[in-house]
């Protein structure tokens, strides 16, 4: 059965107002009866008798903001003055780019730092190649490999249709780690070609981070890169998804009372999602982990690792806690919901159940994917690992990150803000700890100190 994804588009419009109390309401009103919602909402200028806003506006497809274009226009005393898409604005030349770090003002300033200064650098590297971790930007640059074939819920379509993805993510290093993430396109489906390219490119960068390459081959292409390379090989869509899956579920098990090590667990689902949320609750101490998927060998391969393959009801039958990342909106019926269940359908932009819906069925807990997000997760698990110079991110490292996140929480939230950067530094600081103490680095440290 094949299903769409629902596109949400993010529009900016401008919107002249009469001076009248009622205008704005029935705007709004009206943008909600077309399944709208308001981003930020800004006041551009004013006159006697108007004001002109922009309002940014979230809508579920672009026929659904030409219907509320056409609306607008026919609305007394409220004008559409024009239209942009914001999302293509801030994408308008890209949105990484590489700064020097040093000023280079005067001839003298170019030979310190190009011919003839640099010379001297590379006799001392050469002789001593452990150098060019000192003197140079490889410890702090990640190369995040994409062939394109799994883009968010897009699917496979090619690696420079998902450079956008990948310069966010380069971004995100950047911004929340003051790490360098070149994006790497490899444009094959060979396996083989992928493991071959990324090998000959490693000794540019400390760590490579996998991105969305598609199920199974991700799974044989970062075993045999973590065992040919001695930098961290990661692949996000697995592990920095079930680190923050894991962090959801600590905070969830100390909400609701329960031991998450005794619960039986159910994974409906089991691409690189939730193969890599099965692996780290395994890795945890969870032991009874049910799972299904409608692809024969994706069960197969779950029930070699250990797991219990079943199907959608048994899951929903025999599982405390469910925890779906099918991209099947509305997958989950509320009647196959059981008394004081804990649900997380994380699949993105719709569920595969509502939480309220769940809730309502009987669900002790149920959270959706908007908050489970694998950008909490990454930045300090690469900067951990890069401090540490590990040689690869084992498990213990990934649960210190979780175990971390979790502590950050606040209130009643499963996970913390993802833009708080103290936690990324304090998830870098328990990772790097973990990898000291599991022995994976380069070099050794006292971990006491």
């Amino acid at each position: 059965m094949k299903y769409e994804l629902t596109i949400r588009v993010i529009k900016r419009a401008r919107v002249k107002f009469v001076r009248f109390p009622c205008h704005l309401g029935r705007f709004a009103t009206m943008v909600g009866e077309h399944g709208g919602a308001f981003g930020e909402i800004k006041s551009v200028s004013a006159g006697k008798n108007y004001k002109i806003r922009d309002l940014d506006i979230h809508v579920p497809s672009e026929a659904a903001f030409e219907a509320i274009c056409d609306e607008t226009r026919g609305m007394e005393g409220i004008d559409l003055v024009r239209v942009t898409d914001v999302v293509q604005e801030v994408h308008e030349g890209g949105k990484i780019r590489v700064m020097p770090r040093m000023p280079v003002e005067s001839v003298d300033d170019l030979g310190l730092i190009y011919t003839p200064g640099v010379a001297s650098i590379c006799r001392q590297i050469r002789q001593d190649p452990d150098l060019a971790y000192r003197f140079t930007t490889i410890p702090n640059t990640v190369a995040i490999v994409t062939n394109g074939t799994a883009i968010l819920g897009l699917g496979d379509i090619g690696p420079v249709a998902g450079m956008p993805v990948m310069e966010g993510k380069a971004l995100l290093f950047q911004l929340l780690a003051g790490i360098n993430g070149v994006p790497i396109l490899i444009d094959s489906h060979d396996p083989d070609r992928i493991v071959e390219s990324v090998q000959a490119i490693a000794p540019t960068f400390g760590a490579i981070k996998l991105e969305d390459i598609k199920a199974p081959e991700c799974f044989d292409i970062e075993a045999r890169l973590d065992e040919a390379l001695d930098i961290p090989v990661v692949h996000d869509d697995q592990h920095g998804t079930a680190v923050v899956v894991l962090a959801a579920l600590l905070n969830i098990a100390e909400y609701t009372y329960i031991d998450l090590k005794k619960s039986s667990v159910g994974i409906i689902g089991l691409g690189a999602a939730g193969t890599g949320i099965f692996k780290l609750l395994r890795a945890f101490g969870v032991r009874e982990i049910y799972g299904t998927d409608i692809d024969q060998a994706a069960l197969e391969r779950f029930g070699q690792a250990d797991g219990r393959p079943t199907d959608l009801a048994g899951v929903m039958s025999q599982s405390k806690i469910v925890i779906a990342t099918t991209g099947v909106p509305g997958l989950i019926e509320a009647s196959a919901v059981q008394p004081k269940q804990v649900i997380l359908a994380l699949s993105n932009p719709d569920p595969e159940i509502e939480p309220q819906a769940a809730i309502e069925a009987g669900a002790a807990f149920a959270a959706d994917g908007k908050g489970v997000n694998n950008a909490l997760a990454f930045p300090g698990l690469f900067k951990g690992a890069l401090a540490a110079r590990a040689t690869r991110v084992n498990n213990a490292m990934k649960i210190a990150a979780a175990t971390v996140i979790a502590k950050f929480a606040q209130g009643t939230d499963l996970v913390p803000d993802i833009l708080r950067k103290d936690v990324h530094d304090a998830v870098a600081e328990a990772v790097a700890q973990a990898a000291y103490k599991t022995g994976v680095v380069k070099h050794e440290q006292d971990v006491n100190a």
